[in-house]
């Protein structure tokens, strides 16, 4: 089975999910609450402001969304050059209104942060960084060169010095920290989304090749009483054709070809018929199907069980069991060097599994962030040769810890020691350790709310 690279979203990407018509809308707001603040200034507290050029500045913001409106259909959804340069626009064009209205001595100079925030929330490094720099020059420009605020009776409004280095220091501060908290925040977002979206297929997946093998097991159960009937008509007709050597030939392929139908359907069907025994199976059983397509990948997989293997636990053939376990069997045997160690115990109270291999382990630094989706290690001395052909090890695992703990698990990563060797001087490590648990009412099959019973046996009426 083939699997699927899935990377986080770019920010260009995530960028070309806004539509145009939604920044015209926040434009369309922004230029309301100006013509407001303007004329309350002008006719309630009776500043003297340059009105004209005021109005022009409002003005280009109206004709920018004008001309966007009727240039391009409504459902447009903007690239990332267009929405950066639209948030660029309307950076400046608010600086060019505070600079007509008092620079940073006028409290909306605030709004600054406004166009860098939807930067960092939406658009990509390079464009946070470029409307970020562009938003500190502004802000250092308006602290030394503005037109001041004006009175009727001429006098000017404007506050100490020294509060307006504070206003200007606050501003440069709170752009480079709330880009800087939103690109980090946003970026856990999106890659927590898309490592959640890869799991739900990785489940679905899962969902779709069980409910094919029960297709196909009941394809085979049911085809298998026609194509032995084949089998032995084509094998009587054989015997009786020996005088016709041409349709003798036909004959022995038309059996020929019966047992390569059945051999088909009997691989394809391996599992049985999809009825409600396949709902349930022995833990070890389940164990080994999830092992099964790692076996034969050059190292040796180990199975033990802890206690009386009669007695083991008959558990549900959940997807999310299967498909979890296979995640981590896969990361043993990619980084073991020649063996893995599956053990299984239980208990009446609780189930539990230990994923082990001889391998270098986990970096001891990520140890605390495992499972965190789309993870990158440092690359350094020490670990850049543990884990060759990889980029990181975020998602794999991340699935199935999402898998298994939907299931009632729970998962502790760890790499393990060896006391003996500590104390002759030798290697100590031994690998990577995976440990599960569940609550046994969670997946045992007799004992769990999801059990299904098999129903009645009933007598044949003869």
């Amino acid at each position: 089975m083939q699997e699927t690279t899935v990377r986080p979203l770019g920010g260009d990407t995530r960028a070309s999910w806004i539509r145009l018509r939604t920044m015209i809308l926040l434009r369309w707001f922004a230029i309301g609450g100006q013509l407001t603040a303007i004329t309350v200034a002008q006719h309630w507290y009776g500043l003297q402001l340059e009105l004209g050029f005021c109005y022009m500045a409002i003005g280009a913001s109206v004709i920018a969304n004008l001309v966007a409106i009727f240039i391009f259909p409504e459902n447009k959804r903007l690239g990332e050059v267009e929405n950066m340069l639209m948030v660029l626009f309307d950076l400046l064009q608010l600086s060019i209104l505070l600079f007509l209205t008092g620079g940073l001595h006028n409290p909306f100079a605030l709004l600054m942060l406004g166009p860098v925030t939807i930067s960092a929330a939406v658009l990509t490094l390079r464009s946070t960084v470029l409307l970020g720099s562009t938003a500190i020059l502004m802000v250092s420009i308006l602290s030394q060169i503005h037109l001041p605020l004006r009175t009727d009776s001429g006098l000017i409004l404007e506050i100490p010095q020294l509060f307006v280095f504070g206003h200007w220091i606050a501003l440069i501060i709170a752009i480079v920290f709330i880009s800087a908290y939103s690109v980090r925040v946003t970026s856990e977002i999106h890659s927590m989304s898309d490592a959640l979206a890869a799991t739900q297929m990785a489940l679905a997946r899962e969902q779709k090749l069980t409910d094919l093998g029960g297709v196909v097991a009941a394809a085979a159960h049911e085809l298998g009483t026609p194509l032995a009937t084949i089998k032995l008509a084509s094998g009587e007709l054989y015997e009786e054709l020996t005088h016709h050597p041409d349709l003798r030939e036909d004959a022995a392929l038309i059996r020929e070809q019966a047992d390569r139908c059945r051999d088909i359907l009997r691989d394809m069907g391996r599992a049985g018929k999809d009825d409600l025994h396949l709902r349930q199976a022995p833990l070890m059983a389940v164990i080994e199907e999830a092992a099964e397509p790692h076996i034969g990948r050059g190292k040796t997989v180990h199975f033990h069980h802890l206690q009386d293997p009669v007695a083991q636990p008959s558990i549900l053939r959940q997807p999310e069991i299967i498909h979890g376990l296979r995640n981590l069997i896969q990361n043993a045997v990619d980084f073991a060097e020649t063996d893995i160690w599956i053990e299984a115990g239980w208990c009446d109270d609780s189930i539990s599994l230990r994923i082990m291999d001889d391998g270098c382990g986990f970096p001891p630094q990520l140890l605390g962030r495992i499972g965190d989706p789309f993870m990158r290690r440092r690359r350094n001395t020490t670990s850049s040769g543990l884990r060759p052909g990889y980029e990181g090890m975020g998602l794999g695992l991340f699935i199935a810890k999402t898998l298994l703990e939907r299931s009632g698990a729970e998962l502790r990563f760890a790499n393990g020691r060896d006391p003996v060797a500590v104390e002759e001087g030798k290697r100590a490590d031994l690998g990577a350790i995976v440990h599960v648990t569940w609550e046994r009412r969670r997946i045992d099959a007799n004992g769990s709310d999801q059990a299904r019973q098999f129903g009645e046996n009933r007598q044949f009426a003869v």
